[in-house]
């Protein structure tokens, strides 16, 4: 299936590890090839789609809209080449935009992290919240592919020099209970959909997998 099945009209918040930005572009340009409107945003920091139109300010985007179903939005740091927060209400994107796709935190391009206390930024408004876990982290040591590897080897009953399974992951899934809904992304190969199974099995929400990239996913559990 894709993408598009996932998000809801309103705001969509894109939580934890590496892919949430190839999740909202991805996404994103599915929901414009179906000719609906969406923004692309983030409440915290994220890479800027140099190919996609961006906007800063209600003026922007509202001129923009008028040629393009498919727009970024936010306040451009030009030396990260990163875009922080827009300067606009959030409830003011999503009456202008269908689909409101929101990157709520970062996670330093690892594949899976546990959220520090002030984490994640999620908009008032939200209708739903995906966590993303990259599958590329099992088998690894926590300190090497989590971020945040001490809160995530605690709320594990772990160390940092633990190798990730997938028993470890939905122990930090389950104690945080920040989302509503899983996707493992990097699910390429017939034992990675295993190992996105084992840990799909163990959580109290819908899980899917599959490769962000591509834009399809399947119900894993």
């Amino acid at each position: 299936m894709e993408l598009t099945e996932l998000v809801r009209p309103g705001i969509t918040a894109v939580i934890g590890g590496g892919g949430k930005t190839t999740f909202l572009r991805t996404a994103g340009e599915q929901l414009s090839r179906e000719h609906h409107t969406a923004l692309l945003c983030t409440t915290t920091k994220m890479l800027r789609i140099p190919e996609l139109p961006f906007g800063g300010s209600l003026k922007e985007l509202d001129q923009l809209r008028t040629q393009f179903d498919l727009v970024t939005a936010g306040v451009l740091v030009p030396e990260l080449g990163k875009l922080t927060a827009p300067d606009i209400p959030m409830e003011e994107l999503a009456r202008r935009f269908e689909y409101v796709l929101v990157e709520a935190d970062g996670s330093a391009q690892r594949p899976m992290k546990a959220h520090a206390d002030h984490e994640p930024v999620i908009p008032e408004g939200c209708g739903r919240v995906i966590c993303i876990v990259g599958a590329s982290g099992f088998g690894r040591p926590i300190a090497e592919a989590a971020h945040r590897p001490e809160r995530y080897a605690a709320l594990a009953g772990a160390v940092p020099e633990d190798l990730i399974t997938p028993e470890l992951e939905a122990a930090v899934l389950t104690q945080e209970k920040l989302h509503d809904l899983v996707i493992f992304n990097q699910v390429e190969e017939v034992a990675r959909v295993e190992l996105a199974r084992r840990c799909g099995e163990r959580l109290d929400c819908p899980v899917y997998a599959g490769s962000l990239r591509e834009g399809e996913v399947f119900q894993c559990v």
